[in-house]
């Protein structure tokens, strides 16, 4: 049995049709049309399921992981921020099974990439919290497999809990979003207001920080010090067996993580801290993994 996982962001709408077993068959990206708000994201999605459909038409369902914040028995965005415009409100789920005549079942993209990550994980943990790093900051909350929502549909939020009081405005209306200090997008500006250095990308600036820049140092060695801030509470509000930490800053680890190692034994962290294994496969493996959970729970075999 086959499904389709598509992983909804900013920029990209990446798709795969994924085998039962967690194989990844085939796989496209298109580039997400934001400038026609609700209906050019929904164009690019469409464009990644027609393109994966014509490599193969055997397919048993379709998994949506989008940002924002979703209501999965709907499968509506409640919220969604500028990143993707005029998104919410959309019934994404009522939209793909119109348009395709297949189930569909839709989570917000960090709930999805925690999915992946556990069905990939070697073991079974009673309890894992997924915190992606990347233009945004996400999050997600999994018990014995199964992803915590929330009365609210916003458990997980991680890049929307408040790290500094009266700190830098974020786009959710807040002042002082984790999201305005660990995202990609944060280190970028931070590195160039304080040094006046222009990186595109936060890995040119981790790659500066192991060739022993000074000023980038400093920066990097704050963002660190936020990140292990951000561990030590989750690790005492929620207590997880396991951490994976996810996003694009990830595939920099090599030039970061043991030094965060250190700072995680100075905040006391007794948590199991991971990199995330899967990269961009992680939302696409998990949204398909929505829909085969989806078809057991209705008792179909899969």
């Amino acid at each position: 049995m086959k499904v389709i996982g598509i992983d909804v962001g900013g920029t990209g709408v990446k798709g795969a049709i994924v085998h039962r077993d967690g194989t990844i068959l085939h796989q496209e990206t298109v580039p997400t049309d934001i400038s026609n708000g609700r209906e050019g994201i929904l164009g690019s999605i469409f464009q990644v399921i027609d393109l994966l459909m014509k490599k193969d038409g055997t397919i048993s369902g379709i998994g949506i992981g989008t940002a924002g914040r979703v209501d999965p028995v709907k499968g509506t965005v409640v919220y969604a921020t500028d990143n993707l415009p005029s998104w919410q409100g959309t019934h994404v789920k009522e939209e793909i099974e119109t348009r395709y005549g297949l189930p569909c079942a839709v989570d917000n993209d960090a709930n999805v990439a925690l999915l992946g990550e556990l069905w990939k994980w070697e073991g079974n943990p009673e309890s894992a919290i997924m915190l992606t790093l990347g233009t945004g900051v996400g999050g997600a909350n999994a018990i014995q497999g199964e992803v915590l929502h929330g009365h609210h549909h916003q458990s997980g939020e991680w890049g929307h809990v408040v790290l500094v009081p009266n700190g830098k405005p974020c786009n959710c209306g807040k002042k002082g979003c984790l999201e305005q200090y660990l995202s990609g997008t944060a280190l970028v500006q931070d590195v160039f207001t304080e040094t006046k250095s222009s990186f595109a990308h936060g890995s040119e600036i981790f790659e500066e920080y192991s060739n022993g820049n000074q000023q980038v140092k400093r920066v990097v060695d704050r963002y660190l010090d936020y990140l292990a801030i951000a561990a030590y509470n989750i690790s005492v509000s929620v207590d997880p067996e396991v951490l994976f930490i996810g996003g694009g800053v990830i595939d920099s680890k090599d030039h970061w993580w043991a030094d965060f190692q250190v700072k995680l034994k100075e905040y006391f962290v007794n948590t199991s801290i991971y990199p995330a294994l899967l990269g961009n496969q992680a939302g696409m493996l998990g949204a398909a993994k929505l829909v085969f959970q989806a078809m057991e729970k209705r008792g179909e075999s899969v």
